[in-house]
C-alpha cells in the first residue's frame, strides 16, 4: 500500500464556497486546524503520514495520552511532502497551497476534477438526490432551487415557514430561516447576495425535527457507492454540530428504529447508494455522508433521507472508525469536539475530566473514563477528545 499523507483542513467547505485559489481562512478556523492537526492520526490507515501543524504538539499528545498502547502506529510531518494527499476535503486554495509547496501535479487533482467536486458539493444535489425517494412510503423532505428574488418569495409566501440555504457554504453557515411575516428588507438583501454570487439559492420547508442522524458511504471513484454505517449526532440550536454518540451501527439504528421501521432505513440505504453512484459517477473518490433526521408532521414519524450532502470525509466517519478501532463492544459513550473563547479554559476543563473521568481498558480496548484525542495546551481553543461509559 503506498503512503499517503492525511491532513486536517477544516477550512475546505469555507474555501469550496470561496472557490478561489487565494481563499484565505479566518483565523479562528487556522487556530482548529493547528489544535486538532493530529486527529487524522485516529482514522488514518496505519502507516500514513499526518501532516501536523508543528512536530512539538505531537511530543506533547505522547505525553498527555493516558494510554500510550493506543497511540496510532504512524509518520508524522510538519512539511509539505511530495507524495499524495487525503485532505479532510479538496478545495482550490489547497491545491494552491500544495502546488506552490511543490507536490507533484500527478500527487493531486486536476483543475477539472477540482470543477467536479464544486458542481457535486453544491446543496442543489439535495433535489437530484431526493427526487429518487419521491415514490417511498414513510418519508417528507423536499427542496426548491431558485434563480430569482420572485421565485423565493413564491416558495416564502407558500410555506408556513421555511429554510434559506446558500448552494456554498461552511459548515452551519449560509442557512437563514424565514416566514412570510419576516420577510422584511435583511432578508431580502442576503437574498440577494446569495443570488448574485452563486446565481442560486435553495427553499427547503422546515420540519419539526426529532432527532439529526447520518448514512456514510465510500465512492472509489469507478462509479461504485458502498454504505459504510450510521452516524448519530448532537446538534446546537443553530444547527452546529456538537459531538456524535459512539455506537455500533446496530445500537444506532436500534434507537433509530423506534420512530421509523427497519425497512425504511434499508430501503433509503440501497437507494441512496445507487442515486449516490448515479450523482457522482467517476467523479469524486472518498468518503462522505449524508445528514438525514426524523421528523413528527401530523402526528407521524417520517424519514427525511437528504438534508446535507458531506462530500468529504467528516465527524461521523471519525467517530464510527474511532469506536470500530479503539472502543470496547461493551461500552458507549460521546465523540466531542468542543470550543473554548478563553486561553486557558481548555486546559482547565482538560485537568478537571483527567482527574474526574479516569480511564479505564478492557480486553485491550477503552471501556470507559476520558480519552484526549489531540493534545491540551494553555493557548489551545479547540479539543477533541472521547467520554466513555460501560453499557
Amino acid at each position: 500500500m503506498r503512503n499517503e499523507i492525511y491532513l486536517f483542513n477544516p477550512e475546505n467547505d469555507m474555501a469550496l464556497a470561496n472557490f478561489t485559489p487565494y481563499y484565505k481562512a479566518p483565523s479562528e478556523i487556522i487556530r482548529m486546524a493547528n489544535d486538532l492537526s493530529v486527529l487524522p492520526a485516529w482514522y488514518a490507515p496505519e502507516g500514513s503520514t499526518i501532516k501536523v501543524d508543528s512536530l512539538s504538539r505531537v511530543s506533547l499528545w505522547r505525553e498527555q495520552c493516558p494510554a500510550s498502547d493506543f497511540l496510532p502506529d504512524v509518520i508524522w510531518s510538519a512539511e509539505w511532502e511530495n507524495m499524495p494527499y487525503k485532505p479532510w476535503g479538496w478545495s482550490p486554495s489547497l491545491l494552491y497551497t500544495l502546488r506552490k509547496a511543490g507536490v507533484n501535479d500527478s500527487f493531486l487533482l486536476s483543475d477539472m476534477q477540482m470543477g467536479q467536486i464544486r458542481v457535486l458539493s453544491g446543496r442543489q444535489c439535495c433535489v437530484k438526490i431526493l427526487e429518487s425517494f419521491s415514490r417511498m412510503d414513510g418519508l417528507c423532505g423536499k427542496a426548491m432551487t431558485c434563480n430569482s428574488m420572485t421565485q423565493v418569495k413564491k416558495y416564502i409566501t407558500s410555506l408556513e415557514r421555511c429554510v434559506l440555504k446558500a448552494p456554498w457554504s461552511g459548515s452551519g453557515r449560509g442557512i437563514m430561516y424565514v416566514s412570510s411575516k419576516e420577510w422584511n428588507d435583511s432578508a431580502k438583501g442576503w437574498v440577494s447576495r446569495v443570488l448574485r454570487v452563486q446565481g442560486e439559492i435553495m427553499v427547503e420547508p422546515l420540519y419539526n425535527k426529532v432527532c439529526d442522524f447520518a448514512m456514510e458511504f465510500y465512492a472509489d471513484g469507478n462509479g461504485s457507492v458502498s454504505f459504510v454505517g450510521y452516524s448519530l449526532f448532537d446538534t446546537d440550536a443553530h444547527g452546529n454540530y456538537k459531538g456524535n454518540f459512539l455506537l455500533s451501527d446496530g445500537r444506532i439504528k436500534k434507537i433509530l428504529s423506534q420512530y421509523i421501521p427497519d425497512e425504511v432505513f434499508d430501503n433509503v440505504c440501497r437507494t441512496m447508494e445507487e442515486s449516490l453512484a448515479s450523482l457522482l459517477n467517476k467523479g469524486y473518490c472518498g468518503f462522505l455522508g449524508v445528514d438525514m433526521m426524523i421528523c413528527l408532521e401530523d402526528g407521524k414519524y417520517l424519514l427525511h433521507p437528504c438534508v446535507e450532502i458531506n462530500l468529504r470525509m467528516n465527524m461521523g466517519v471519525v467517530s464510527h472508525t474511532i469506536f470500530n478501532r479503539y472502543v470496547h463492544c461493551l461500552s458507549h459513550g460521546k465523540y466531542i469536539v468542543k470550543y473554548y473563547s478563553e486561553d486557558g479554559e481548555a486546559w482547565d476543563a482538560f485537568c478537571q475530566m483527567k482527574a474526574t473521568y479516569k480511564l479505564h481498558l478492557c480486553d485491550g480496548k477503552l471501556a470507559e473514563g476520558y480519552m484526549p484525542l489531540t493534545p491540551v495546551k494553555q493557548d489551545t481553543h479547540y479539543h477533541a477528545f472521547l467520554l466513555l461509559d460501560r453499557i
